[in-house]
């Protein structure tokens, strides 16, 4: 290996060492209580080495985000082969529980952990295409799934709100520690079955 591929390497090592250290902090501290230097103090560097990676808190924010959108979207590339779009929809809904119940900090981070309000307001320009992307993948299979025949007097954008905000709800409840409610001898698989569940709905729409 030679000096310049070591020295990227470094360089990408120490992004992500700047990364995993904010994560860490976000979730424990808040967004907003993260301070630059709470990050720096962690990987035990000075200040001014997150500035010459990052051009703010919310740009590392965002970078997060990204990361995490990225993920998902590799879990859901195995679906490019699923003809059918009711049953891809399905599936759809299958790994984004199994995304989320295997990475709950990730999922805390992109759907849960208020963001920050320059983040927000970035999030209509093309930065952003990684999260609207995901939610697009869904718009099309229930677009597909209307031209097949199903969900026949449904509002496209509304029925896809609806399906993501449903499958949302039942794994953060879970993530929050809000199962407690549920008999204690489902508690393991209510998400699942609370799936399952979901499913038979849409089967009769």
């Amino acid at each position: 290996m030679g000096i310049s591929d070591r020295k990227e390497r470094e360089k990408e090592e120490l992004r992500e060492r700047i990364l995993s250290a904010a994560k860490s902090l976000f979730l424990e501290k808040g967004i907003e209580k993260t301070s630059i230097r709470n990050i720096a103090d962690q990987i035990e560097y000075s200040p001014g080495i997150i500035y010459h990676y990052f051009k703010d808190k919310n740009e590392i924010f965002h970078a997060l985000h990204q990361g995490g959108f990225r993920q998902l979207m590799e879990k859901m590339s195995v679906l490019a082969s699923v003809r059918n779009p009711l049953e891809r929809l399905k599936a759809m809904g299958s790994i984004y529980v199994r995304f989320a119940m295997e990475n709950p900090d990730m999922y805390d981070l992109m759907f849960i952990k208020e963001a920050p309000i320059d983040h927000v307001a970035s999030s209509e320009h093309d930065d952003w295409k990684e999260g609207g992307g995901t939610f697009n993948y869904l718009r099309l299979t229930i677009r597909e799934c209307i031209a097949q025949g199903n969900f026949q007097g449904h509002d496209e954008e509304a029925l896809s709100y609806l399906i993501w905000s449903a499958v949302h709800g039942m794994v953060s409840l879970h993530i929050r520690k809000r199962c407690e409610v549920i008999c204690s001898d489902r508690q393991t698989n209510i998400v699942a079955d609370g799936l399952e569940e979901f499913f038979k709905m849409l089967d009769r729409l």
